[in-house]
């Protein structure tokens, strides 16, 4: 079996692991609902075991990440109403970001350099593009969390932005939306789903945050197509 041919079966594997575990009963247990049914509990064990709770949630959110399993947003408000708002914080950004980057590896190493070496004339004006704005590309969608997080991981894993690059930009990016929805959890008796975090006014906020990191690429695409057109012909 040749290189290529096992690649292709890993992928199709991987895929089948995720869409297994979709459509399994793992995304049901991480609802709202559960999560106010069983606080009680939960708080218990964080009380507990804090140490051993707060490792556990951490590997759960990377499980999640990894593997695109629903409930990001409920394990979110959990970690917010279980830890606080800042220690939450930190394990939610450590978890999501191992995940994304497994995520990452996964469709780089078994789908991404095969596309590259294929198509890499086709690519070649996309990838210059994404070697001189990419982080900005990648911190604006971090930025603004209504965009799905497993396709930003699969798509990014597909280009030549660095391991390096899509790390920080992941840990950096998603630390807004974290805290929102964590604080969001420290009022959970009075949320009755995630949807009533993202008011109008937090989603401006996002996207204000997001304009502010990719001006600086399209100021610079914009004055780059000024400098061309009012260059001389001939």
């Amino acid at each position: 079996m040749n290189k290529q041919t096992r690649n292709v079966l890993l992928l199709v594997v991987f895929i089948a692991v995720i869409i297994a575990v979709r459509l399994s009963s793992l995304g049901s247990l991480l609802t709202f609902e559960n999560l106010k049914q069983h606080r009680e509990e939960l708080v218990a064990l964080v009380r507990d075991h804090y140490a051993l709770s707060a490792g556990l949630f951490v590997l759960l959110y990377i499980v999640v990440m990894a593997l695109s399993i629903p409930g990001a947003a409920v394990l979110t408000l959990a970690g917010g109403f279980l830890y606080n708002t800042a220690p939450a914080t930190l394990y939610v950004n450590l978890g999501a970001t191992t995940g994304a980057v497994l995520a990452f590896l996964s469709a780089r190493y078994l789908l991404g350099r095969h596309l590259q070496e294929k198509y890499q004339a086709h690519l070649d004006g996309f990838n210059r593009e994404m070697e001189a704005s990419g982080a900005r590309y990648l911190l604006t969608l971090r930025l603004i969390p209504v965009f799905p997080f497993f396709l930003i991981n699969f798509l990014s894993g597909l280009t030549k932005v660095p391991l390096k690059t899509f790390a920080w930009t992941t840990s950096l990016g998603i630390i807004p939306g974290t805290i929102v929805f964590a604080y969001a959890g420290r009022q959970i008796g009075s949320i009755n789903s995630p949807a009533e975090i993202l008011s109008t006014n937090v989603i401006l906020a996002f996207l204000l945050l997001a304009c502010f990191a990719l001006f600086p690429a399209l100021f610079k695409r914009i004055k780059a197509a000024r400098k061309k057109s009012g260059s001389p012909k001939g």
